[in-house]
Parts: structure tokens; sequence; C-alpha cells
């Protein structure tokens, strides 16, 4: 005989709504050890809000699909048997013209996002990117492929936050980091993906392909639910409690979190945002541009490590590296790798933090950006002198080694953060905005490396690569807060300045953790 608390009386074991009704339970004897038990205390069914992350970021392998393009699309576009032949700068707008739109799609899908919801956003997002991958496949000029690109990268910047801040509103917070990195999991994938198909089919084959993966995103995201943030939001309770059971699970105590939320969002004055004065007002608060200004930064660095160079432009990096490897095969390679590593960084999010991972990748993008520029400038003085290559592992080495080190951190830590520290109010527009910025970086970064390799030799682009991840290193130690484990009112108080550290208590039905909320912008690694 085992004595437990059931999650409903006898009395009314069919009726479900005395699991929301009842706050206090009778305690009995059961007679079936071998019923199932209910989930842990605080917590709802993990894999419900696994598969809601996973649906939600399917979008993000189509940003995988859109970046890793260029790199086996422009090399069969500049051999002399296309029937399109492009030259330099026509293969440079290839690679960074889906950049170019991508920080409009941002912006849109954060304006979205606020007005129609996470959800539905999500489903529109995936129109630019079937329209874009169709008229790539059937282009018959160099034209049709760049307005192909366009339509692609403003679809890919509709779905990034949108897809980032549905996944942190749907699943609680000892989940939240690992699957917040999904998106970047996806974007990785997506890349090997198209390194893979390019590598054995042609690229007009290889976009129709692509565009698959956005019509399976946008019917599975129609039985999706909307996020219980959006719904309070705009008061209403109902379909929030209706959203939360349905991301929960029947055996989890929906009203005590709903309750918590409605409680955060009336002791705080969260109010709808009805006009350009209010929202003008929620964007310039503190606690809107002190998480703003610390992620445009990270995003800055972070891109101008030099990242997206090596993923736009793999083949020709490899071929121009001086390595023995097939090129296609050292890009294969790399996009597994990457995929690998940013696997093992979801899981490194749950029980290192997000700075911790963000030395890792400052301090080893740095290093081994600053060694393949070293055995470039060799390699260049081994070519003008007539001497053979010496050591071709060496650069091959730099690359999979900064692969991993940026897969690390860089591409998956600021990515989690944009669904996390900013307020409920204005986080999709600002979500937008800050995506926004990322990928006008990521343009700025990729159509400037042709120019920089000529005008200070290819050496010399990635010693300016290595030297901005290793200073930005020092800025993220004194500015870069953890979040680790914290709900998002905590971390909304902490940048509103309502608390300057805060411990964390446990909260049940929210939070699990006993560790502190946030480190202040000087304090110290938590572990």
């Amino acid at each position: 005989m085992v004595t437990h608390t059931p999650l409903i009386s006898p009395s009314k074991f069919n009726d479900t709504k005395s699991l929301v009704n009842n706050s206090t339970l009778p305690q009995i004897t059961a007679t079936h050890p071998e019923r199932e038990r209910p989930v842990k205390d605080g917590r709802g069914k993990a894999l419900r809000q696994v598969i809601a992350a996973f649906i939600a970021n399917l979008g993000c392998i189509n940003t995988g699909l859109v970046f890793g393009f260029s790199a086996v699309a422009v090399p069969q576009l500049e051999d002399p048997t296309s029937f399109i032949k492009i030259d330099e700068f026509q293969a440079s707008w290839v690679a960074s013209l889906s950049s170019a739109s991508t920080p409009f799609g941002c912006v849109l899908g954060g304006y979205l996002m606020d007005r129609i919801g996470r959800r539905l956003t999500l489903i529109l997002t995936e129109i630019p990117l079937i329209f874009g991958w169709i008229l790539i496949a059937s282009a018959q000029n160099i034209e049709m492929i760049y307005i192909g690109r366009l339509l692609a990268g403003l679809g890919s910047g509709m779905v990034g936050a949108p897809a980032r801040v549905y996944t942190c509103e749907v699943t609680q917070p000892h989940l939240r980091g690992m699957l917040g990195a999904l998106a970047s999991v996806c974007i990785s994938f997506g890349v090997l993906l198209q390194y893979v198909l390019g590598s054995c089919l042609n690229w007009q084959i290889l976009s129709g392909i692509s565009s698959i993966i956005p019509v399976i995103s946008l019917l599975s995201m129609l039985i999706m639910p909307e996020t219980p943030n959006y719904l309070l939001n705009r008061n209403d309770v109902e379909k929030a409690r209706f959203s939360l059971s349905r991301l929960r699970g029947s055996t989890f105590n929906v009203d005590k979190e709903i309750d918590q939320m409605v409680h955060f969002k009336q002791s705080n004055n969260v109010q709808r945002l009805t006009g350009i004065k209010d929202t003008i007002r929620a964007l310039i608060s503190p606690s809107t541009l002190k998480p703003f200004g610390i992620l445009y930064l990270y995003f800055l660095i972070y891109q101008f490590s030099g990242v997206n160079t090596i993923t736009f432009y793999a083949v020709e990096i490899f071929q121009e590296s001086g390595t023995n490897m097939n090129k296609y095969l050292a890009t294969i390679i790399l996009g597994l790798v990457r995929l690998s590593f940013t696997i093992l960084a979801c899981i490194a999010l749950r029980k290192c933090g997000r700075r911790p991972l963000t030395f890792i990748s400052g301090i080893g993008c740095g290093t081994t950006m600053l060694g393949l520029g070293t055995y470039l400038y060799y390699r260049q003085y081994w070519l003008d002198n007539n001497l053979p290559m010496q050591q071709t592992w060496i650069p091959v080495a730099c690359i999979f080694l900064y692969t991993i080190a940026c897969t690390m951190g860089f591409l998956v830590v600021p990515w989690v953060m944009i669904g996390e520290v900013y307020p409920t109010q204005v986080r999709g527009i600002i979500g937008g905005f800050t995506t926004c910025s990322a990928h006008m970086f990521v343009f700025i970064v990729v159509k400037t490396y042709p120019f920089l390799s000529h005008s200070i030799q290819r050496y010399g682009t990635f010693w300016l690569y290595g030297c901005i991840s290793l200073f930005g290193t020092i800025f993220f130690y004194f500015c870069l807060p953890e979040t680790k484990g914290k709900t998002l009112q905590e971390i909304e108080d902490y940048f509103c300045g309502r608390t300057q550290t805060l411990s964390g208590k446990k909260q049940i039905g929210i939070e699990d953790t006993t560790q502190s909320v946030l480190t202040p912008l000087k304090g110290q690694l938590l572990p």
C-alpha cells in the first residue's frame, strides 16, 4: 500500500475541472502503484514544450539554407559551362543580397508579432520564402536570382525573432535555454543540408528542394496555439489558460502559473500599447535600451569575428587556403561539425549558462582567426617566391577549430537572449530591431569581404576578424549578464532597475533553480 496525493478525488474522477478548481487535495490510499505518477511539481510535460519549440523553429532551417546556398551555387555559376555566367562582382551580390533584405524582414516580423501574434506571424513568414526559392529555381537570368535571394532573405528575417520569442514564451525556465537554442541548431542543419545537396545537385534543383521546408513549416504552425504571454497582454485570460494547458499537459497546475503571470502584469502596470507615443515611451525605457545595447554590441562583435564570411565563402576559402582536401568534402565536414557542436551548445546552455560559452567563443574565434591569417601570410610569401606549400593541414584545422569555438557561444547565446531580455510589451518590435541589426552586420561583413581581401589581403582580413573577437571578449566579461534558469519576469525586473541583483528563490510552478538570478553588469561569472 502506497500513500500519495492523487491528481483528483475519486468522486470527481471524470471531472477534469477539478484539476483547476481544487487547490487543496485530500490524501487517500492508492491501490494501484503502477498508475502513472504526476509530473514533477512545478514542471509541465517536457515533450509538449519540445514539440512546440521544434515546430516554431522549422522555418529557421530555411535560414540555414539561405546562408549555405551561395557557398555551393556561386562556384557553379562562375563555371564556364554555366548557362548563367557571373563575374566576381555579381557573385558578391548573389552571396549578400539575401542579407540586404533580411533587416527589413526582421523589423516587419517584429511589428507583426506584436500586432497579430507570434503564431500568425510565423505562418506569414513562409510565404516570401516559398516564392523566393521557386523564383531562383526557375531563373533564366541573374536578375531573377537577385529577386529570389531578396525574397528569401526577407522571409529569413521575418522568422528570426518570432521563432525565438515564441519558443521562450511557451517553455519553462529549466528548458528555455536549451530549446531557445533550437533556432541555431536548425540554422546549422540547414547550412549542412545545403552543403551536402549542393555538392551533387545543380543549383536550380537545389532551390526547388529548398522550397519544401517553408511549406512544411507553414502547415505545421497551423495546429499550434498562440503563446500565453501574448494572449494575456491582450487581456484574454481564458484563451491564455487554454493555450497553457495545451503546452503543459493535464497534470500541470495551469491556474498557478497564469495567476503569477497576471500578478506580475498588474503589479508592474503592464498595459497593452495602443499608440505610437506609448510604443516610443516603452522603446526608450531603460528596461528596453539596456538589453538592446548589450545585444547590439554582441551581434556586432560576433558578426565581425568572421563567422558568415566562413559560411558564405566556405568553398572559396578552402580552395584558396592551399589545402589538398577536396573543397566540397571539406565544406560538408565543416557543416557537420557546425551542426554537432550547435547541438552540444544547446545542452551546455542548460548546464553552463550564457557567459562561459560566450568567453569560449570570443577567445577561440580570436586565436583561430589570427592563426589562419598568419598561415595565409606565409602562403602568400611561398607563392611569391615559388616555394612549395608547407603544413597545409594548418588552415583546415584553424577553420574547423574556429567553427567549433564560434558555434559553442556566438551562434547560440545572443539568439536565445533575444527571447529572454526584453519587456513583454515590446518584445516583438525590439526583437525585430535586434535581428535587423544582426543581419545588417551580416550583409556588411559578407559584402565587404571581397573588398577587404583585395585591399588588406586575405591574411589581413582574418587578422582583423581575430582582433575584433578578442577585444570583444573584454566587453562580454564586464557587460554581459547571466540569464540562465531565470523567469522572464525576473529578467525584466533586473533591467527595469527594480532589483540590482536577485537571489533565485524557488517559485513553485515556474522556477526550480536556487542560484542567483542575474549577475550585475560587472558581476562575477556564475557556475
